[in-house]
C-alpha cells in the first residue's frame, strides 16, 4: 500500500519526496484543513488533541501532538507542541511556512531549530508527488532534528496520510 519516501540531505536542506495515490486537490486539502490534519498528522501512536488552522498567508497553525500509545514507554503521555506560520499558499500547488517547536501558548522554543518548509504538490502519472523541502539555519540544526528521529516520524506520518487519503476517496 505505501511506497518509499526519498530523502536527501544537502548541507542545511532536507528534501523528502513521496508519491500518493490520490489527486493533488485531495492531498492539498489534507494539509489545509484542521479536521483532516487531526486524522493523520504525527507518528503512529500519537493524536492531535489541539489543531487550530488559520490557512492564509500570515496565518498560524498551532497544534499539539500527544503520545497515546503505552508501548512507546517514556513517550507515553508526552505532548509536543508546534506552530507554523504560513508565508505563501498557491491552492493545490504549494504551501510555504515556517515551522517552530512551541509551547501550549504558541511561544516559540529558543532551544529548538525552526524550519522553513516548502511543500509542492505535483501531478504525477495520475497521482500526486509531494515534495517537502525543509531548510534549517545550519547543517548542525538539521542534524539536531535528524538525531531526534524526525525521518522515522515523517515516514509514519506520511504512511498515515496515505491511509487517510485512501479512506477519503
Amino acid at each position: 500500500m505505501t511506497n518509499q519516501m526519498l530523502s536527501k540531505v544537502e548541507g542545511n536542506v532536507l528534501t523528502l519526496e513521496r508519491v500518493f495515490n490520490a489527486p493533488r486537490e485531495l492531498v492539498f486539502q489534507a494539509f489545509s484543513d484542521a479536521e483532516q490534519l487531526k486524522q493523520w498528522w504525527g507518528p503512529r501512536g500519537w493524536s492531535i488533541p489541539v489543531c487550530n488552522v488559520d490557512f492564509r498567508p500570515g496565518g498560524i497553525w498551532h497544534y499539539c501532538m500527544k503520545c497515546e500509545d503505552k508501548a512507546q514507554g517514556d513517550f507515553y503521555g508526552m505532548e509536543s507542541w508546534g506552530k507554523g506560520i504560513y508565508a505563501a499558499i498557491a491552492t493545490n500547488e504549494q504551501i510555504a511556512y515556517t515551522d517552530y517547536f512551541s509551547d501550549s501558548e504558541g511561544n516559540v522554543s529558543a532551544d529548538m531549530p525552526s524550519t522553513d518548509i516548502i511543500l509542492q504538490f505535483v501531478e504525477f502519472e495520475g497521482k500526486t508527488k509531494l515534495i517537502n523541502q525543509a531548510t534549517y539555519a545550519s547543517p548542525e540544526a538539521l542534524q539536531q532534528v535528524l538525531d531526534m528521529g524526525m525521518e522515522q516520524g515523517i515516514t509514519e506520518t506520511w504512511d498515515r496520510l496515505e491511509e487517510h487519503l485512501q479512506n477519503a476517496q
